[in-house]
């Protein structure tokens, strides 16, 4: 399913499919629908084997372009202090320009590791996934959907996270509950990595945490 998190409402052009990958906040209330119903279909197709993988947004939240304002959800976002009142986020959990070299804090060098994973892809405010409470509020949502039913995520955006943040939160999530699975199990973990084979980033790097 696409990201059932709370996203941007943009109608500018209007409703493009892209303002669900620009999060406000870890709430399941998104344009598909709120938390109950989330919760409802989850249920409802694990009882008919039907299996739930989530996209889950968590490299980043709302462009930088993009003011102030409410989600879809009613969670209030304002870029300028970098601040997201329902995780909540503050300037403390996003890097900064302390953590990417180029002077707009965009990436500009798309064979710097440090670049594509410090720095802001296409605007997005960047997540400081190098930092324990970031780390907590991240895995809160996937354990979130976990305890949903939820068997599985791709994690979007993936090659723009560091390789052992993303080890460090798929251990800290929890095992799939055992109402629908056997007991142990663990879900599964598809990572969005672009690798034509000459990037100095590799999608080998990402073997180890899904």
């Amino acid at each position: 399913v696409s990201p059932p998190q709370e996203h941007l409402v943009v109608t500018n052009p209007m409703r493009p499919w892209w303002e669900r990958y620009q999060p406000v906040s870890y709430k399941l209330n998104s344009r598909s629908g709120t938390e109950t119903e989330f919760a409802a279909m989850v249920e409802r197709c694990n009882k008919a084997g039907v299996r739930i993988y989530v996209d889950a947004v968590i490299n980043h939240m709302v462009g930088s372009d993009r003011g102030a304002g409410y989600g879809i959800g009613g969670c209030w976002y304002n870029v300028s202090t970098e601040s997201f009142s329902c995780v909540p986020y503050t300037a403390e959990d996003f890097n900064g320009p302390w953590d990417c070299p180029t002077g707009n804090q965009g990436i500009m060098n798309w064979d710097d590791p440090v670049q594509v994973r410090n720095c802001r892809l296409v605007g997005l405010l960047d997540l400081a996934t190098t930092l324990a409470d970031t780390r907590t509020k991240i895995v809160g949502y996937l354990n979130k959907l976990i305890r949903y039913g939820v068997a599985g995520i791709r994690i979007d955006a993936a090659k723009h996270i560091w390789p052992d943040d993303l080890k460090a939160m798929m251990g800290m999530t929890e095992d799939l509950p055992t109402a629908h699975f056997p007991a142990n199990s663990r879900m599964v973990t598809f990572q969005e990595v672009i690798d034509w084979g000459n990037s100095p980033i590799s999608n080998a790097e990402y073997i180890g945490s899904g």
